[in-house]
């Protein structure tokens, strides 16, 4: 074997490490409801997690580099526009999120519950859990809603703050109840808090 077909033969070898390589970038954006850490791949933006202290934002990174086989990109297209547009939601000046979602981090129920959420329930305005477990086809599912909203890889772009309860309460959020009373205050549907 000469040397040129050796070095054919390594080229032409499956790489190592996992065949699902994936490339992904991340950047933390500071925000009136505190630090956000966006996560973004060459599909779209793939992941938006509350709180993004040093802590959270290890463990989120660790959990995307086992999901997508490798360690982080400087940069992917997708990651300036979902910054710039978190940015000019939380200013007032956007109402509606035009950035690329990666929807690979949902899956089944879950998705099918996030996907008529971020096509049917505009700014300013809430649904309750029961209506959305109605709307896709679910009439009995109003708890595996408040399941999904607590899945939802892609909050705030994927507006699972508008999701409230049926008795008038704003139900649950994994961001916290302080970060929902925000969020729905930015957008009109709650008074702006008093402090």
């Amino acid at each position: 074997m000469t040397h040129s077909e050796q070095v054919s033969e390594q080229t032409s070898a499956p790489p190592a490490g996992p065949a699902s390589r994936r490339e992904w970038a991340w950047t933390r954006l500071e925000t009136p409801i505190g630090p956000l850490l966006l996560a973004a791949t060459r599909e779209g933006l793939v992941q938006v997690a509350f709180h993004a202290d040093e802590r959270t934002t290890r463990r989120a990174l660790t959990r995307l580099e086992q999901l997508f086989g490798g360690p982080p990109l400087p940069d992917t297209p997708h990651l300036a526009t979902a910054t710039a547009e978190l940015n000019a939601y939380f200013s007032g000046d956007l109402r509606s999120f035009t950035v690329p979602l990666d929807w690979s981090l949902s899956s089944g129920f879950n998705a099918r519950v996030l996907h008529a959420l971020a096509s049917d329930v505009p700014y300013g305005s809430v649904v309750g859990y029961q209506d959305l477990a109605d709307r896709v086809g679910e009439p009995g599912a109003a708890r595996a809603v408040g399941a999904a909203m607590g899945s939802n890889p892609l909050p705030v772009v994927v507006p699972c703050h508008r999701v409230v309860a049926s008795d008038g309460g704003i139900g649950g959020f994994g961001g916290g109840l302080e970060t929902k009373r925000l969020l729905l205050a930015l957008e009109g549907v709650l008074p702006a808090p008093l402090f």
